[in-house]
């Protein structure tokens, strides 16, 4: 159950909305199912004498009685409740309860409060209905709503529970604020995909992805297309900033400007300074000795770093953990503005979706987390990469890391009661996979097809390998589809100089896989990166190695753990 408080200044205008159609014909048989006091509340959807001008001057009588000077500009109160999907329909009666338990906790008008405030609750459709209050008392005051919208939130989740709807995630107030009806309803209007306060949040989080100090930052806003203004102390000092959107403009043409707090908690400029204040972020290596590294290069360096940032997500450290997930953010970010348009979509979801989990009440003032916004700023340098060949490996050797280090941050949330952030990790990990799966599908295609190359010795003597390194797991990996382009990896890294076996323990030690979807993926891309093989299959041939063991031996003659091996190989080559 969800509350979205806003206010306003016209009281008929909402109204008219409210017992109106809609904007696609969606309200149907609009009602009062709860007032301030029924026996003095005209009901325009159900009395036919009644309409929207009685009933406006009846909400708006306490605040025309005050003086001119007086009345506050935006006196209207408004709080649509909605149901979850899924959640069964409550009547009108269990609606009316909703209505009062909600007026009641946000402060419009306490129960047994005869000069409270005026207020209606009507009901549209089968999901929500919307509240709707004055804001001046019968006696002239204002009610006491500080901190409504947190209030509202804690009696939804009271009423889910005694109701038995779904209990959403309880909030921690580290999260943006959510645009409310009117953003969301002029985005619809002007035909936006979302709500500017949306598209500006993403456009800042990717301007501060890896930038070196704060000129950077505004320089990159300014070159996003953003409008962007900067409060100015006497001195010449920035105390602030605020941004645009070029043709968003109110009602009398001015720009709707946004500033940085109101974007997000972590985005005022205090808050940025001290990320910044940790040190600038490193150009990075490029691979090849030229100004501008190559993205299969960057996307290389930063699978490590992911897989740090992970490991520090399982240590005892919080304060180190909080500063690694603000790291991946940036990261995210970076990847997002830099994918291929194959990804690019889910890439940006994922980065949406887990910037919710880069806050929390956690502070990380005195961590470190250069390494990972340097991998960050490399990416960007790098620019777009084109998702093929070796850059669409690389891709996909870093979004298999990420996938677990967001699977990592959803526990570490997890354990600490962050429920929204743990949420938000576990959303990001999905979009990560889907674009995980459409980066891997071609590298992935040409090991496997390599691996199937093989002569079935070779693939014995990698098939070995994996049951020393992983005997708990050995039959999961024989059996998985990426088997083929495991073994290929195995053998591109005994011909450069490896001992599979040994290599392949110490990646198995890494890091746990029982997070994994699929561990033979997460094998080839910890061989290939500890391996430093190139990240598409290599079509060297093949030199068989000492410890052939021809497939074609009974098991009777074999220990039976590799008579095991053995079947599993051949249902691999069958």
């Amino acid at each position: 159950m969800v509350p979205d408080i806003s206010t306003g200044g016209r009281t008929y205008g909402l109204l008219a909305y409210v017992y109106g159609p809609g904007r696609r014909d969606e309200h149907t048989n609009p009602h009062l199912v709860a007032s301030w006091l029924p026996e003095l509340t005209p009901d325009p959807g159900r009395d036919p004498a009644a309409t929207l001008k009685q009933l406006t001057d009846r909400l708006d009588l306490p605040v025309l009685a005050l003086p001119e000077d007086r009345r506050p500009a935006r006196h209207v109160w408004h709080c649509p409740v909605r149901t979850a999907p899924g959640d069964r329909h409550l009547t009108d009666a269990e609606w009316a309860q909703v209505a009062r338990r909600i007026i009641h906790a946000t402060g419009i008008a306490e129960e047994g409060d005869s000069q409270a405030c005026r207020w209606i609750a009507v009901r549209h459709a089968e999901d929500h209905i919307h509240l709707v209050a004055t804001l001046v008392r019968e006696d002239g005051r204002r009610p006491r709503r500080h901190q409504d919208g947190i209030r509202a939130q804690a009696e939804c989740r009271r009423i889910e529970a005694e109701f038995r709807l779904q209990v959403l995630n309880p909030g921690d107030r580290t999260a943006a604020q959510r645009p409310p009806s009117a953003e969301r309803s002029k985005a619809e209007r002007t035909g936006r995909p979302e709500p500017s306060r949306e598209t500006l949040r993403a456009s800042v989080r990717q301007a501060l992805a890896g930038a070196a100090n704060e000129e950077e930052f505004f320089s990159r806003l300014r070159e996003a297309g953003l409008r962007v203004e900067k409060r100015l102390a006497p001195s010449g000092d920035t105390l602030g900033y605020k941004v645009a959107l070029p043709g968003d403009r109110n009602r009398n043409g001015e720009p709707i400007w946004f500033s940085g707090s109101k974007l997000g908690p972590d985005l005022s400029l205090p808050k940025i300074r001290q990320r910044l204040a940790a040190g600038p972020p490193d150009d990075g290596p490029s691979g090849d000795g030229q100004d501008h590294p190559r993205p299969a290069c960057t996307r290389r360096t930063a699978a490590p770093l992911v897989e740090r940032a992970a490991a520090t997500l399982t240590a005892d450290d919080d304060e180190d953990a909080a500063a690694q997930l603000v790291g991946m953010g940036e990261l995210l970010d970076a990847l997002a503005q830099t994918s291929p348009v194959s990804t690019r979509g889910e890439l940006s979801q994922a980065a949406r979706a887990f910037e919710r989990a880069t806050r929390s009440h956690i502070r990380a003032e005195r961590s470190d987390n250069r390494a990972i916004r340097s991998a960050a700023r490399g990416i960007l340098r790098a620019g777009d990469a084109l998702g093929r060949g070796e850059d669409g490996g690389a891709t996909a050797m870093l979004l298999s890391t990420l996938v677990l280090a967001t699977i990592a941050a959803m526990h570490w949330h997890s354990a600490r009661g962050h429920a929204q952030q743990a949420a938000a990790a576990r959303q990001a990990a999905q979009h990560l996979r889907a674009a995980y799966r459409s980066s891997a599908t071609s590298p992935l295609s040409a090991m496997r097809e390599q691996g199937r190359r093989l002569t079935p010795s070779t693939q014995l003597r990698h098939a070995e390998a994996v049951s020393s390194a992983l005997p708990d797991h050995a039959d999961q990996v024989l059996d998985e589809p990426g088997w083929g382009a495991l073994a290929a990896t195995l053998d591109e890294a005994e011909r450069a100089g490896y001992e599979p076996a040994a290599l392949l323990q110490e990646v198995v030690n890494q890091r746990e896989l029982e997070s994994a979807d699929d561990v033979t993926d997460v094998l080839v891309w910890r061989l290939r990166r500890t391996a430093r093989l190139p990240a598409t299959a290599s079509a060297a041939p093949h030199r068989p190695g000492p410890k052939t063991v021809s497939h074609r031996q009974g098991a009777a003659e074999q220990p039976a753990a590799e008579a095991r091996v053995v079947a599993g190989v051949n249902r691999r080559l069958r």
